[in-house]
This record gives structure tokens, sequence and C-alpha cells, in this order.
């Protein structure tokens, strides 16, 4: 991707773009990196140093909190065009917990350093208030998150996922995903055999067909009304 590529990207997506100056863009251009990241990889560890900001230009992320069991939460998951605030968090002091961040496919991105990154934060007020709006953004997709594992039941927490996930191929008639129980109980916070258990039940109740590795969903009216 040439550089008048990103710097279109940039002007779409970064909202606080426009609000630098000629000589900020050159140098926020020039202190970031075109990089790739390989499905599974740990792109951003509670205790490993701050990566800084990263714009998603293809692919996607995952965002979640380990316990000390190794039990993951996943939080939100951020694709193209999204921006990865958490993974610049020693910028913003008032963000005091650990997160995990993993590429769950393979994802291309653009990394700003962190240093110059925390420079453009404390000169610039506009992208202060850039960055504390989309932490709170960010925030509330983590409330969200621990609302649906604390306070709903597990058929509607999962057949919220299914049609989150299907979101994208409404024009298909039998939509596909490809999820093992496993990466579901990641996504949902929960264990693979209350997944397996509650696809079984979706099955039997005519919502979803199950094979290996892949599930068909074949009643989407259903599957809403669940959800309402």
């Amino acid at each position: 991707m040439n550089r008048e590529k990103i710097k279109e990207q940039l002007s779409e997506h970064f909202s606080a773009w426009e609000e630098l100056t000629e000589t900020e863009q050159e140098d926020l251009l020039a202190n970031s990196q075109l990089v790739e990241y390989k499905k599974g990889v740990n792109v951003h560890g509670g205790d490993t140093t701050c990566a800084g900001l990263i714009f998603i230009l293809d692919g996607s992320l995952r965002t979640y909190m380990l316990s000390e069991e190794g039990r993951e939460i996943t939080l939100y998951r951020l694709r193209h065009g999204d921006i990865c605030i958490l993974s610049a968090s020693c910028v913003l002091s008032t963000i005091t917990f650990e997160v995990h961040i993993d590429a769950e496919e393979d994802t291309k991105a653009l990394l700003v350093s962190s240093s110059h990154f925390s420079d453009l934060f404390e000169a610039n007020k506009n992208i202060q208030c850039f960055s504390y709006k989309l932490a709170t953004e960010r925030f509330s997709d983590v409330m969200w998150a621990m609302q649906q594992i604390l306070f709903m039941s597990m058929d509607k927490r999962l057949a919220i996922f299914l049609w989150d996930e299907i979101a994208s191929q409404s024009a298909q008639e039998k939509p596909k995903l490809h999820y093992t129980h496993e990466q579901i109980a990641k996504y949902t916070g929960s264990a693979r055999e209350v997944i397996s258990r509650m696809l079984k039940y979706f099955s039997d109740e005519g919502i979803v067909t199950v094979s290996r590795g892949d599930i068909t969903i074949i009643n989407k009216p259903k599957l809403r009304s669940i959800i309402a």
C-alpha cells in the first residue's frame, strides 16, 4: 500500500486526521510502519511493552482478558477501519486493567509508534479528545460484554454471537460460520461443554445444523426471536 493510499485511509477513518497540521500529518506517517500479523499471533499482552496505536487496514483483532486460571473473556473485536487504542494504553494513564490482543485472522495494519503517539497526545488537544472518546467507546464495548456474561442467559448470549457473525452474510439464505465450539466459548466467555450443549439445543429446535468446524443457520427468524 503506497503512501497516498495510507493517507486516504487515515483521512477516511481517523477522525482527528484533519485536525492535524500538515507537519503533524507527515510526522505521524514518518513514525508509522506497515505491519502484518499472522492468524493466532499475540499482538499485545497484558505485561508487554506498549505496542502503539494500531490502525487496521485488513483482517481483524480480538481483545480479551485472561484470568489466572487461563479462562479468556472476549471484550470486543476490531476490523477494517477500526483503531486499537488499548494497544497504546501506556499513553492513557487512566487505563489500568490488562488486556490481550490477538490476530484472529491474517491482519495488515499501520502501527504508530507509542513514543510518537505519546508526544502527539501531549502536544495536541484534538488528539487527546479523540483518544479519550475512542477509549470511552471501547469501554462501552467492555461493559456490553460484561453485561452479557453477568446478566444474560446462555441461549441469548449464543444467539447474539451467532446473529452478529452472520450480519455480513445477510444476503445468504442459510449462512455458514466456521468456528469450533472451543472458539465460540472463548468469544462468549463460556466453557466448551456449555457451548456444545447449547448448540445441540439450537439444533434440536431447528435453528442450526452443526458439523465439524461449521455451524449453518437454517432458521434466522427463530434465532432472532431468542434475542428479542
